[in-house]
């Protein structure tokens, strides 16, 4: 069943023979695009280790280590079986921004169970001989459901060391304004799993302890500024994607408000906006189907610095966005036109940005010349 559902995601979006590098004149930079990567089976997460090498998952279960500067890659034996079922599997990846001391990697997955229900899992590992070790599972999203959509799931860990979990409603949407549940939620946890005291939730009866805020419909990007706010992106249904800086205990609005529609055509909800629920600070109609998100920070693009990109797998570009205070507007939509599905974008420590692509790349962008 497992090679079965493997073969239907890898039939579902086949990968390209090729990519050949291209040079794109954007508005602020001229950049060159190159494929590092090929023949991976819908490549979810990526984050990079001290050493430059890269982790890079695929869907359909597997955790990859690349070598970008030898071009190559292999499947990291240990990686934890995954419900390989429409949008759920293999998701994100998390390399602890003190690897260096601790040496774990952040893993988030679905998982099944006896009953064929699903939910979000995140565990953390080590990585030694090829191999992934030690594993622990440091938090299971409730209640599991029967549905296999909206998983979420992105992974940060903050200045502090909290790490944030973001789980998307499952597609029952009420379920994200239910303090209950874990779906349509963002989470705040130690890095080690235990739920901190001072959670916006923390004591209250009958709320989940993790929530750090609510009212999402499924956020699969997360990315915290220079300034150390955390900010979001989610999917909106027919248009109403949304970004949101996101704060302790705020309720982000879903499904009473939202600014999109029922795939058919009717409004969804209340309509736009209700007191206690926060407007998004950047929304887009017709959605762009957000997924992946980074703030820029690095030396290779000066000119992008602390502007925030995110993939877009409907629209099929890299969307670039200006961030003045608590005010997101939308600057630039980059390589359109190429079919590039993107679901991550992260960048190494040299400044250099990286893609994947849902049709097996990860692309690097890199100043021409």
């Amino acid at each position: 069943m497992r090679l079965l559902t493997a073969l239907l995601l890898a039939f579902a979006v086949p990968a390209a023979a090729a990519f050949d590098p291209i040079e794109v004149e954007t508005a602020q930079a001229k950049v060159r695009v190159s494929a590092v990567l090929d023949g991976l089976q819908i490549p979810w997460g990526i984050d990079f280790l001290p050493d430059g090498r890269a982790l890079v998952t695929e869907r359909p279960g597997s955790v990859r280590l690349a070598d970008f500067a030898a071009g190559t890659s292999t499947v990291l034996a240990g990686a934890p079986a995954v419900a390989a079922k429409n949008q759920g599997g293999m998701l994100d990846v998390l390399v602890h921004p003190k690897y260096a001391e601790n040496g774990w990697i952040y893993l988030c997955h679905s998982v099944s169970n006896d009953d064929d229900e699903n939910t979000t899992r995140v565990a953390r590992y080590k990585l030694r001989d090829g191999a992934l070790v030690d594993e622990q599972v440091l938090f299971t999203a409730e209640p599991w459901l029967d549905t296999v959509h909206h998983f979420g799931c992105r992974l940060r860990i903050d200045g502090q060391g909290f790490l944030f979990v973001s789980v998307g409603d499952r597609q029952e949407r009420k379920r994200a304004q239910e303090l209950d549940s874990h779906a349509g939620k963002i989470m705040r946890l130690h890095d080690d799993g235990r739920v901190p005291t001072d959670n916006p939730f923390a004591g209250t009866e009958g709320a989940r302890p993790e929530i750090w805020s609510y009212g999402h419909r499924n956020p699969q990007g997360m990315a915290f500024d220079a300034q150390g706010r955390l900010w979001a992106h989610e999917h909106g249904p027919r248009g109403g994607d949304e970004v949101n800086l996101v704060e302790p205990g705020r309720n982000y609005g879903w499904p009473v408000i939202t600014f999109g529609r029922e795939y058919w055509g009717p409004r969804i909800g209340e309509g736009t906006a209700k007191q206690g629920m926060q407007q998004p600070a950047l929304q887009w109609t017709p959605s762009i189907a957000p997924s992946g998100m980074l703030f820029y920070s690095g030396e290779a693009f000066p000119a992008w610095r602390g502007q925030l990109f995110s993939g877009a797998l409907v629209l099929t570009h890299l969307n670039r966005a200006t961030v003045d205070g608590t005010k997101v507007a939308e600057a630039e939509r980059l390589f359109t036109g190429r079919g590039l599905r993107i679901r991550d974008v992260e960048q190494d420590a040299k400044g250099l940005l990286y893609l994947l692509t849902d049709n097996g790349f990860v692309l690097r962008i890199e100043p021409a010349g």
